[in-house]
C-alpha cells in the first residue's frame, strides 16, 4: 500500500507540474490553476503500480510516464503530441527548412502512419509516395502501436542511409514497398518564374522562418523587367508551416494594417488579431522584410490556385485574400486544418504540441474540418477529376468545426462554387465531365516541372488573368 500511495504522489506530482507548466506557458497566470482530479488520478496510480508489479518485463518509469503523456495528446486531436528531445529538435530544425529524411508531411490515423503531402522534389515526392497513403511498417518495425513522433523518429535519420516503408494505398490490391535513400531536405519554400510576357508564377511549398522574405525577392525579380500584367500565387500541396509567415506572405499583397487571420481560444491569449504589420509577421528584431516590397505587389491582378494538400497557413493567406477580394480563389477545396498548435517546452529539452486556438478568415469564417471553397472550382485536369486526398475531417480526433455560422455572426462559406468578386467580369467556369470512377489510369496528375504547360489549374488561372486585363483595357 505504501508503494501505491508513493506513486501516486510520484504521478500526481508529475502531472501537477505539467499543468503547471501548461498554465504558465498558455495561460500565464491569468486564470486560476483547476484542481487536479483526485479520483482520476488515484485510477491512474492504481494502473501505474500494477504494470510496475505485475507487467512481463520490468518497465522503466519514464518510459511509462512519457506513454501516459503521449495517450492524453495524441487523444485530444490529430495535432496535439508529445515531443522528445530529438522530436523537439527536429521540429526547431524543420521550420528553418533544413532537416533529414524522406521529405513527407504525415498525420495519425487508426494508428497508422497517413501521408497528408510529400514536400516537392524529396526522396518520397520522387519515388511516388501520394496523399493518403497508409504507413504501416517502417523498416521492420510495425508502425500500429507506435506514437506519431516515434514514428517520424524512425523515418528521420542520417543522409544516405535507407529506410523501407510498406504503404497501403486505396485501390491497390497489394501492399506497396518503397526504399528510399534519406537526405538533408533543404525545402526552397519559395520558387517563381516568368510563365508568359507580364505573367508571373509564385509558388509557395511551406511556410518557414524565411518565406516572407524569400516571397519579396521572388516579386522584386519578377517585376524587374517591367509591370506584370496578372500573379498567379500556388499554394497547391502546401503543407503550412508558421503562423508569422502566413501573415507576412498575405501582408505583401494586402493593404498596411489589414487584418489576416484572428484566433480564438479558452486561455486570454489565445484570442488574438494578426494584421498586416510588422509586430504580427516579424519575429523579434529583425529587419522589415516588406520594406523591399516592389509597390506593384499589393496592386497586381491575381489567383491563388489551392487544392486538398493546402493546409494550415496556406489556408490563412488564401482565406485572407479571398475575404478582402484582393485576388480570385481558384482550384479545389482546401484541407480544412482551422487550428492552431502552441509549442510548450517542458523539462529535459521536451515538449508538447498543443491545440490551442481555432483560427478565423478576415469576415470570421472558421476553416476548421471544411476548408476554403474556391471562388472557381477546377479540377485538376480537364476531365473534371481531382486525386482523392486525405482531408481534416477524415482525420479520428479531428477537432470539430463548433459553429453553424461563422464567429461575429459572420456568413460561413457555401459548399458550391461561388463566383468571385471583382470589379471586371470573369470568364465562365469550364464545364467539367463527371469524375472518373476511382482508379481509372487516364486521369491525368499535375506534371512536378515548375510552371509546366500542361498543368491545367495553372491554365485555367492565367486565362482568367488574361480575361480580367482584357476587361480592365475595355474600361
Amino acid at each position: 500500500m505504501g508503494k501505491l500511495k508513493q506513486a501516486g504522489l510520484v504521478c500526481a506530482g508529475l502531472l501537477g507540474g505539467v499543468l503547471l507548466s501548461l498554465q504558465f506557458s498558455a495561460l500565464a497566470d491569468k486564470e486560476p490553476r483547476a484542481g487536479l482530479p483526485v479520483e482520476e488520478l488515484r485510477t491512474f496510480a492504481e494502473v501505474f503500480n500494477a504494470i510496475k508489479k505485475g507487467y512481463v518485463e520490468p518497465v522503466d518509469d519514464k518510459k511509462l510516464i512519457t506513454h501516459a503523456i503521449s495517450g492524453m495528446l495524441s487523444n485530444l486531436d490529430p495535432h496535439s503530441t508529445y515531443l522528445d528531445a530529438d522530436a523537439f529538435k527536429d521540429l526547431q530544425v524543420g521550420t528553418q527548412g533544413e532537416f533529414g529524411g524522406i521529405g513527407i508531411e504525415v498525420g495519425m490515423e487508426d494508428g497508422l502512419v497517413k501521408v497528408v503531402s510529400p514536400i516537392e522534389d524529396t526522396p518520397a515526392d520522387r519515388a511516388g509516395v501520394k496523399p493518403g497513403d497508409l504507413i504501416f511498417k517502417i523498416d521492420d518495425t510495425l508502425v500500429k502501436g507506435l506514437t506519431l513522433s516515434e514514428a517520424v523518429k524512425r523515418m528521420r535519420g542520417k543522409p544516405k542511409s535507407q529506410i523501407r516503408l510498406s504503404i497501403l494505398r486505396k485501390g491497390e490490391a497489394k501492399p506497396l514497398d518503397f526504399t528510399l535513400t534519406r537526405e538533408v531536405i533543404k525545402v526552397q519554400s519559395v520558387k517563381s518564374k516568368l510563365v508568359e510576357d507580364g505573367y508571373g508564377y509564385l509558388r509557395i511549398t511551406s511556410f518557414q522562418e524565411n518565406t516572407g522574405a524569400a516571397v519579396v525577392k521572388h516579386l522584386n525579380d519578377l517585376m524587374k523587367p517591367g509591370p506584370l500584367k496578372g500573379l498567379v500565387l500556388d499554394l497547391r500541396n502546401d503543407p503550412g508551416g508558421l503562423l508569422n509567415s502566413a501573415v507576412g506572405v498575405a501582408a505583401a499583397f494586402l493593404p498596411a494594417d489589414a487584418l489576416v487571420t484572428s484566433t480564438d481560444g479558452r486561455a486570454p491569449d489565445s484570442k488574438h488579431e494578426f494584421n498586416a504589420t510588422p509586430a504580427d509577421y516579424l519575429r523579434g528584431t529583425r529587419d522589415d522584410y516588406l520594406k523591399r516590397l516592389p509597390p506593384q505587389a499589393r496592386t497586381v491582378p491575381m489567383v491563388v490556385v489551392v487544392n486538398g494538400g493546402s493546409a494550415s497557413a496556406s489556408e490563412i493567406v488564401a482565406g485572407a485574400l479571398q475575404d478582402h477580394k484582393r485576388a480570385v480563389v481558384l482550384g479545389t477545396t482546401t484541407f480544412g486544418k482551422g487550428s492552431v498548435q502552441t509549442v510548450l517546452p517542458l523539462p529535459g529539452n521536451t515538449a508538447i504540441k498543443l491545440t490551442t486556438a481555432r483560427y478565423f478568415t478576415p469576415s470570421g469564417r472558421s476553416i476548421q474540418a471544411k476548408g476554403i471553397v474556391p471562388d472557381i472550382i477546377a479540377e485538376e485536369s480537364a476531365n473534371g477529376s481531382s486525386t482523392q486526398r486525405l482531408r481534416e475531417a477524415n482525420l479520428d480526433h479531428h477537432l470539430e468545426n463548433n459553429t453553424d455560422t461563422a464567429k461575429d455572426g459572420a456568413t460561413p462559406a457555401k459548399e458550391e462554387v461561388v463566383k468571385p468578386s471583382s470589379k471586371a467580369p470573369l470568364p465562365a467556369k469550364p464545364k467539367s465531365s463527371p469524375p472518373k470512377e476511382e482508379g481509372d489510369e487516364s486521369v491525368e496528375l499535375p506534371s512536378r516541372e515548375l510552371a509546366s504547360k500542361n498543368d491545367y489549374q495553372l491554365n485555367q488561372a492565367l486565362n482568367l488573368l488574361k480575361g480580367m486585363q482584357i476587361m480592365r483595357s475595355s474600361r
